[in-house]
């Protein structure tokens, strides 16, 4: 019989506090550590050690002070382990995601021994979380941790990997169209620079090119060489370990030089730049505030001044692309994705054309 988990058990903790790691406080905006009697001189002397405002800063701060535990009996022992290895070699947005997930997976699983979750447990977890497609996400970062036990050699098999059935979200299927995209070009700037003209310029290249907005907001001058835009995606480098160079094309030559041309500073590395000449994204938390500042600006004048009736999405654009692809194998490489089953799944949103049999 399946070990049922505590998942309406009375919380033994402060609510603020339920799902944080052992001797952890949540006190007046930051993250605080209880130090353990004795071990007060690892702690700058202290009893109760400000770790930071954010659970990011916090984790970092703990694991630079507690290093590595080998003591991992229970869920909440591993995820300890786990955020302090695993987690801080994500992208930073990524971790932020991950960390905020930790507590609710911690808040009920994290007394649990290791070798008591069972995939019942999960399908309890995901039932007793309201927000569903949040629930499968913890869920993920629950299952990885558990393959990350096994290697580190805690557990012989990981208690619930391939024996879980969930539906998976529908994909979006909002397909742009071209007379969409030609309003949005058409929307007048008084000013020869700024952020319309830096929009509908960025908006050329990502529907030639089909880029992460990562790659594209990170995208270098000395990246446009003779033969191409080189870039490494991200996610591609981790995969694939490829780079990629995308060729000329008069249009994207054109659209390049339209980006170039509408900088807010013309002396900076990116192509895309804010007023000083840096890039939009904040690498130390991987937000992107004024860029997407810059694009909700543009979409409620894109709503308000032309035939445009439904809001759509930089991703919607990256999808535009790999649909107009004439090929799969097209679309597969402008998304560079290593399993072709993504591209065709969640980014060909256009309908199938058909011949008939005669």
């Amino acid at each position: 019989m399946a070990t049922r988990l505590s998942l309406t058990m009375p919380r033994a903790r402060n609510k603020e506090n339920d799902g944080l790691p052992k001797r952890w406080k949540h006190h007046h905006g930051a993250y605080y550590y209880l130090v353990p009697s004795g071990q007060e001189p690892a702690w700058d002397g202290k009893r109760k050690f400000r770790l930071g405002k954010t659970l990011p800063e916090a984790y970092k701060i703990w694991a630079e002070r507690i290093g590595r535990t080998d003591n991992v009996r229970t869920v909440g022992d591993l995820l300890d382990r786990y955020a302090l290895e695993v987690i801080p070699a994500k992208a930073p947005s990524t971790q932020t995601q991950n960390m905020a997930g930790l507590k609710n997976i911690r808040a009920k699983f994290g007394t649990a021994p290791l070798d008591a979750v069972e995939p019942t447990h999960i399908y309890q977890y995901l039932d007793w979380r309201p927000a569903k497609t949040a629930a499968k996400r913890e869920i993920e970062i629950l299952s990885h941790a558990f393959t990350m036990a096994v290697k580190w050699g805690y557990i012989k098999t990981h208690p619930f990997a391939w024996q879980l059935r969930i539906e998976s979200d529908a994909p979006r299927t909002r397909y742009v169209e071209d007379w969409e995209i030609v309003e949005c070009l058409s929307i007048d700037s008084k000013r020869k620079k700024g952020s319309v003209l830096a929009v509908q310029s960025y908006i050329r290249v990502k529907l030639l090119t089909g880029m992460r907005r990562g790659d594209l907001l990170r995208l270098r001058m000395a990246d446009m060489q003779d033969d191409g835009i080189h870039l490494a995606p991200n996610k591609t480098l981790k995969s694939t370990g490829k780079r990629v160079i995308i060729q000329w094309s008069d249009e994207l030559r054109e659209a390049v030089a339209m980006a170039k041309a509408v900088r807010p500073v013309m002396i900076g590395p990116y192509l895309f730049c804010n007023r000083s000449g840096e890039c939009y994204i904040d690498e130390t938390t991987g937000r992107a505030g004024g860029w997407e500042s810059l694009w909700r600006g543009f979409m409620a004048r894109v709503l308000k001044e032309t035939k445009v009736t439904e809001r759509f999405t930089e991703h919607d654009l990256r999808a535009k692309c790999a649909s107009d692809a004439e090929t799969l194998a097209h679309a597969q490489a402008l998304m560079t994705h290593a399993d072709s089953r993504i591209t065709e799944r969640i980014y060909r949103r256009k309908p199938e054309m058909v011949k008939p049999l005669r």
